[in-house]
């Protein structure tokens, strides 16, 4: 752990292990910290506070564009190292690093573009101000699935504000977070200004929550958990940033090109296995071309390659765990229950070098209906259900209709529908006629039980800001 500028083992000398999901093997440890070294974290930033957010936005944004660097400088190992660790293949493991490093650069260059304004005053010698001010210590709950990108996203952010942070990663990936901070010392940062805690979620969690001195949680997971956040939080009326599960919708509409809507949607759907918070969760095509649809989307997703990602050509890698895994057969096999067709895969990989790790076969269902658990639940694997339709008024009415609003994405060549279909999907994010979202400068978040707050963009640095007004009277 990273503590006041310090390198440090947990408390008791105990560690957590961290297992490769595609062979079983031991990757590494961590320090198995707890409310000790929790606590030790938050007084380290909250001690660096004032010098670092007294800094001018340059030279904090400095900071930021030197750790850009050490990520380039270091990718391939980093990339690997994410590899083992998660389970991704190294080409989008790579990806994911470029990706973490344009962040830091991104907010490296935005510290400098915190304004105010100035208002008229309501009296003749009055002027009122509006400034924007760091909140001071937050604390960063990153996710499994995206153990690099999720920590500069946040990390850079709250640093490019002006706050000091305490980062705590997911127990499964937490060793690219530790080489992430490495290379954070080798910029000079100061002391306290970024602390990192591996341990025990729910004994961190507690400790974060209950600080008085953390004044902002930024947290990326399960819904559930981001409901206890709040519930938690009320005591203090802690400032929340959630970012929570989805079921997000693709719909190809009947004026759709199916090749390009395929495409995408195997770019999306089996991205890191499937396990990615805005990825696509069911797949409405018109019934017109549902047929050409499933035809494509099969033959794609049956030559998708399965194995481990440090193999050249790997394109999918293994669920995260066997509880993951599980999950996903579970869907699958409710799906069929229920009349629905595997048109290529459902079933568990277990055959020869695979046999020690968590795959899933890339698979495609048809004839799925509304009231299978597959089109209810986030299947976080590598199952595209598909659904036909023949309305699309109703079908804009059904997919608005679940309790989480983070991500949708459609396919029409008719600008009108286009502007239609994208005001009124009740989602955080809509894609028209591609499946990619995330970029440095765009609002990343979502609505409903999906969340709350945005990251990326100036959008997610005000998360780390507070609004003062000041009225002066000459």
């Amino acid at each position: 752990m990273w503590i006041g500028g310090q390198w440090m083992d947990s408390e008791t000398g105990e560690t957590i292990t961290v297992i490769n999901p595609a062979n079983g093997e031991l990757v590494g440890s961590v320090p198995k910290g707890g409310r000790t070294e929790t606590e030790q974290a938050v007084r380290a930033a909250e001690q660096a506070f004032p010098v670092w957010s007294g800094l001018t936005a340059a030279d904090r944004g400095s900071y930021l564009k030197k750790w850009a660097e050490e990520i380039r400088r270091e990718r391939e190992p980093l990339a690997r190292l994410l590899t083992f660790e998660q389970g991704k293949p190294l080409s989008e493991a790579l990806e994911e690093v470029d990706a973490a490093a344009d962040f830091s650069e991104w907010y490296g260059e935005e510290a400098k573009r915190v304004t105010g304004e100035i208002l008229a005053g309501s009296k003749p010698k009055q002027r009122i101000l509006v400034i924007r001010q760091p909140v001071g210590v937050a604390a960063l709950i990153t996710p499994w699935n995206y153990p690099a990108t999720m920590v500069t996203r946040k990390m850079a952010a709250a640093l490019a504000a002006g706050c000091t942070v305490v980062l705590k990663p997911a127990s499964q990936t937490p060793l690219t977070a530790v080489f992430l901070m490495q290379l954070l010392e080798k910029t000079g940062l100061p002391p306290g200004v970024a602390n990192l805690v591996t341990g025990a979620a729910s004994e961190i969690g507690r400790a974060l929550m209950e600080n008085r001195s953390v004044r902002k949680i930024s947290f990326t997971g399960s819904t559930e958990v981001g409901k206890q956040l709040i519930q938690s939080s009320a005591g203090q009326v802690k400032r929340l940033s959630l970012e929570l599960g989805g079921n997000a919708p693709l719909i190809v509409f009947s004026d759709a090109e199916v090749d390009r809507a395929v495409k995408a949607a195997v770019g999306n759907k089996f991205e890191n296995c499937g396990q990615m918070c805005n990825g696509i969760n069911v797949i409405y095509v018109h019934e017109r071309l549902v047929e050409e649809f499933l035809q494509q989307l099969t033959e794609r997703v049956r030559s998708l390659r399965v194995g481990f990602g440090w193999e050249p050509g790997t394109q999918i890698g293994p669920v995260i765990d066997e509880a993951g895994r599980e999950k996903v057969a579970e869907l699958v096999r409710d799906a069929v229950m229920r009349g629905a067709r595997v048109l290529t895969g459902g079933r568990l990989l277990t055959d020869g070098q695979l046999a020690n790790g968590t795959f899933y076969a890339p698979t495609v269902l048809s004839d799925v209906t509304y009231d299978m658990r597959v089109t209810q639940e986030e299947i976080f694997g590598p199952v595209a259900p598909v659904v036909s339709f023949s309305d699309e008024e109703e079908i804009l009415k059904r997919v608005n209709d679940t309790p989480y609003g983070l991500a949708a994405y459609f396919f029409t060549r008719d600008i009108q529908k286009a502007f239609m279909a994208a005001e009124r999907l009740e989602f955080g994010m809509v894609a028209v006629n591609g499946t990619s979202l995330s970029v440095p400068q765009a609002p990343f978040g979502g609505i409903k039980e999906s969340g709350q707050g945005r990251e990326g963009g100036h959008y997610g640095m005000e998360e780390f800001l507070n609004i003062k007004y000041i009225s002066m009277n000459l």
